[in-house]
């Protein structure tokens, strides 16, 4: 029976599962759009410019007590064009106006709310408002209707205004590239700065909420293996150790949820991340090649699983989201009683699972639930595992958070690395056939004319492609290369990489623009130099094109990638925080990468070793005994002459193109790789 409804609007004929969900609030929202700019510039209407995702919590909420109300949707209909966007479709929106935003109130967050002249610029701004006012907020009425009057009234302070904020949103991004040569200062500014704001009991850094801080912790490795700090390695396996022990990992499972709202990663925010799960896969397990403890393999494995058994389309490529609600309420997938819990296992092994994994009458969450979590370097016995798999089967039956099933080209290129470098590390063949599969989904299905595309969604790509989707995918390819050694895949990498460099890159300043040469005209273009919940596009860029420098021997990937790091060089001293894995890119260009080159017709052995040591400045390619054939040979010119010695699997590790003598005793390869 098909379900009626009261209200529809304009965003029905939309394919994002966020702008679905309003499609029938009685705001008569458009898409972002020509009709809609045209509407405000005809209507003199300022525009009511809404920005969330579909795993929102709070843009679920204020959906729920304003959107769905019709005397606040006839007010939003009457004072303004309101226009509705999906943060994770149209990151560039996105981007610019935040940053409006927390200028004018000093943060923001989702949803975002924000006020344009029928130019688009932004006059004020906020976050998520109430019906009506509370905890010293302004109820929405009451913005909507002095919003208004101060645009129909005071036009020539509004005109200023925004003058003032585009202005401000311009000079905080202008960049110059440095004169200065490239050394590494950047890398222990950033240590220092780690070091200080750093939880020695709980790890992470800075106080609740703590996320996932990916990115540093990969460059605090670098920082150890380079300089053998015990301070670095210990920021790292304490935050390690303790998201994995708390609610912040799905203990039954898998996968890591976005946040913790404690500053013990207690009670997460519900809602699961593609992008979260992609970045902290190989942080994980960079952390077990550094160490070889097996509970990090076993996190990242259970991650990797997770996402193919609930964020994988048949078709190949990866979901978006997991919402944090079900059933209304944030969270009620996932938490337990010890009633429940009894219920399952009896009384004698639930007494024993509550214990080890916190669940108590009182609850740590609500209504006496708790998400369960391990006590500080608590090793369960193995009999737990049959425990966590009875209540995982009956988890399966409850009612499942909303799933966002649009595919992205930048968070597939997260995931895709991952799985490589899961396949790559862990030797399991299933994970980089599904990072194999994704690939090919986005290369064949997410381009128009060779051109790629940015999101899909029940069979239909959209959206010209950004910079981070360009070079995280770019990047991916390149691991995946790592992982199956097909020369075809690395051609499709330098084939982005030079329409990337093409769309993107600004020759005379160096560094990428977000948006392509020929992307409709917003009221900045900016190069979004931060690391965020994901890593920087121009970070990512500069990885990617010195590792494909190393291994097709291309030098304008190496002068775009160090003109991009002296571009972003003051930042980097000067807000390392916030640049780590810029800073991690220019390690990388400071230290000669090795280029290692296996021969052979059963490399496996060579190829498991390199992969389960952690060198993270390396590229590694593979021929057969004989060498490469012509045509691998001239997309990957490092293997061009190597051959195996006396039919042995050999070895040889380059740097600069320069080569060691050939290695047949693997027990040679971590002096000949130091």
């Amino acid at each position: 029976m098909t379900e009626e409804h009261t209200f529809v609007n304009r965003l029905i004929h939309e394919s994002s599962p966020y702008l679905l969900q309003h499609a029938h609030n009685p705001v008569d929202w458009y898409p972002w759009g020509e009709e809609a700019l045209a509407a405000s510039r005809e209507q003199d209407k300022p525009i009511l410019l809404s920005i969330g995702y579909s795993a929102c919590h709070w843009c679920h909420v204020m959906a729920h007590e304003s959107f769905e109300n019709p005397d606040i949707a006839n007010l939003m209909n009457e004072l303004f064009i309101n226009i509705k966007v999906d943060r994770e479709e149209r990151p560039d929106i996105d981007g610019l106006y935040m940053m409006a935003v927390q200028m004018m109130t000093g943060h923001g967050g989702w949803p975002m709310t924000v006020f344009l002249t029928p130019d688009l610029k932004p006059f004020i701004g906020g976050t998520y408002f109430p019906p009506e006012p509370r905890m010293n907020m302004p109820g929405f009425p009451q913005v909507l209707r002095a919003v208004s009057s101060q645009y129909q009234e005071g036009r020539d302070a509004v005109t200023k205004n925004s003058k003032i904020v585009v202005e401000a949103v311009q000079t905080m991004t202008a960049l110059e590239p440095a004169g200065d040569a490239l050394d590494g200062r950047p890398v222990e500014l950033a240590f220092e700065q780690l070091s200080q704001t750093f939880d020695d009991v709980f790890g992470g850094f800075g106080g609740p909420p703590k996320f996932p801080s990916s990115m540093a912790l990969r460059l605090l490795l670098r920082h150890w293996k380079d300089t053998g700090e015990h301070r670095s390695l210990q920021m790292v396996r304490t935050t390690l150790d303790r998201m994995a022990e708390g609610g912040m990992y799905d203990q039954l499972g898998g996968g890591f949820h976005r946040y913790s709202v404690d500053g013990q990663w207690l009670i997460p925010h519900f809602e699961k991340m593609l992008y979260d799960n992609a970045l902290l896969v190989p942080t994980y397990l960079e952390a077990y090649q550094a160490t070889g403890h097996p509970r990090y393999a076993t996190v990242a494995r259970e991650s990797l699983d997770y996402v193919l058994r609930e964020m994988t389309a048949p078709t190949g490529g990866f979901y978006s989201t997991q919402d944090a609600d079900s059933e209304g309420e944030e969270g009620k997938f996932f938490v337990w009683t010890p009633q429940e819990i009894e219920a399952v296992l009896g009384a004698a092994d639930a007494a024993a699972f509550c214990d080890t994994y916190g669940v108590n009458k009182h609850g740590n969450f609500e209504h006496g639930t708790s998400a369960l979590h391990l006590s500080a370097d608590a090793d369960p016995d193995p009999k737990f595992a049959a425990m966590r798999q009875k209540l995982f089967d009956v988890r399966e039956k409850r009612i499942k958070p909303g799933r966002d099933e649009k595919i992205l080209a930048a968070w597939n290129g997260l995931m895709i690395s991952a799985m490589a470098i899961g396949g790559q590390v862990l030797g399991d063949q299933k994970y980089v056939a599904a990072g194999t599969a994704a690939a090919d989904f986005v290369l064949n299905e997410m381009r128009d004319n060779g051109r790629l595309l940015r999101t899909h969604k029940d069979g239909v790509s959209k959206l010209n492609a950004y910079h981070e989707d360009y070079a995280y995918l770019t990047h991916a390819l390149v691991d995946l290369y790592e992982a199956t050694f097909d020369a075809a895949i690395l051609k499709w990498a330098t084939d982005l990489a030079d329409d990337m460099i093409e769309r993107f890159h600004d020759p005379e300043n160096g560094g990428f623009y977000f948006t392509a040469n020929d992307h409709e005209k917003l009221f900045h273009r900016d190069k979004n130099p931060y690391d965020s919940a994901t890593p920087s596009a121009n970070s990512v860029a500069v990885h990617a094109l010195l590792r494909l420098a190393a291994l097709a021997g291309n030098a304008q990937y190496q002068e775009v990638a160090e003109g991009t790091l002296r571009l972003f060089l003051a930042p980097m001293m000067n807000q390392p925080g916030g640049f780590t894995h810029m800073i991690a890119a220019l390690h990388r260009h400071l230290n000669p990468t090795a280029q290692i080159a296996v021969a052979g017709d059963d490399p496996a052995e060579a190829v498991a070793a390199i992969h389960r040591s952690f060198h993270p400045n390396k590229v590694l390619a593979v021929c057969g005994a004989d060498g490469p054939n012509d045509l691998t040979a001239r997309i990957v010119p490092l293997l061009e002459g190597k051959r195996s010695t006396a039919g042995e699997t050999t070895v040889f590790v380059c740097r600069n193109f320069t080569c060691s003598e050939p290695i047949t005793d693997l027990n040679q390869l971590p002096e000949a790789l130091s």
